[in-house]
């Protein structure tokens, strides 16, 4: 039986995942100097949707042959490794990005945000588990007016392994009360549905253009609860939860 319907963040109520890649692609061209496009590394990105700000920056900086260059601008951003070089340049655009409501408002994902709406209303207990950091996490949720919408919200900082390790949604179960069986959670990206299973939990996947190959390809959810299409994430996530029922 579902008590709890638990939300990702990044691709799933907003797509801050168009905003982070773009962050990432200017951040590297600014580095290569033209050797490549945005879109190159856009493309590239969409491996690597959902892992942490080292494992991003790491593979990038390898695909793109960029870490000498990083390694040049260390000292300048006071760092140690090249990755954290790449992070600190693609941050200052993607801060300077969520400094815009309007950029916010405008890659909301409206399907997703009226489940949360139906799930409050429906008196379910409501979370959000995101890889994204408390202020950034706190500042889309304020723009998007959801702040108050959630029982609990558990973001990277709260946690000591990102998803696909289970931890924020073991945390997510523990501090919502409820048994991990009763959850179900709503995410976008492959590593977020194995850290939704690997917690016992049930799961919806809503893709996008970055995961929605990777979501499919990996065969981890029945395709029943894989949605292409938003406007129909609700009646699904209903047949789901009749689902539990039985």
């Amino acid at each position: 039986m579902i008590l709890a319907v638990i939300f990702d963040l990044d691709g799933t109520l907003v797509q801050t995942e168009r905003l982070k890649a773009q962050s990432y692609a200017l951040a590297a061209v600014e580095l290569g100097q033209g050797d490549f496009s945005e879109q190159d590394v856009t493309d590239a990105f969409i491996d690597v949707v959902g892992l942490s700000r080292q494992e991003v920056g790491q593979y990038l900086l390898e695909r793109f042959d960029l870490e000498d260059k990083a390694r040049d601008r260390m000292e300048a951003y006071n760092v140690s490794t090249p990755w954290q070089t790449f992070v600190q340049i693609r941050m200052k655009i993607y801060e300077s990005m969520l400094e815009d409501p309007l950029v916010i408002v405008k890659h909301r994902c409206p399907y997703n945000l009226d489940l949360l709406i139906w799930a409050r209303e429906a008196r379910y207990k409501t979370g959000l588990a995101t890889m994204s950091h408390c202020p950034q996490t706190h500042r889309v949720l304020q723009i998007l007016d959801i702040l108050n919408d959630f029982d609990f919200i558990a973001t990277r900082d709260d946690v000591n392994n990102g998803k696909p390790d289970p931890e924020i949604y073991n945390l997510m179960a523990h501090e919502l009360g409820i048994l991990p069986d009763s959850g179900l959670v709503i995410e976008d990206s492959l590593t977020g549905v194995k850290a939704a299973i690997s917690a016992g939990m049930g799961c919806v996947a809503v893709t996008s253009d970055f995961t929605r190959k990777s979501v499919h390809a990996a065969g981890l959810l029945d395709e029943r609860w894989i949605v292409d299409n938003p406007s129909e994430l609700k009646t699904v996530v209903k047949d789901y939860i009749d689902t539990s029922f039985g």
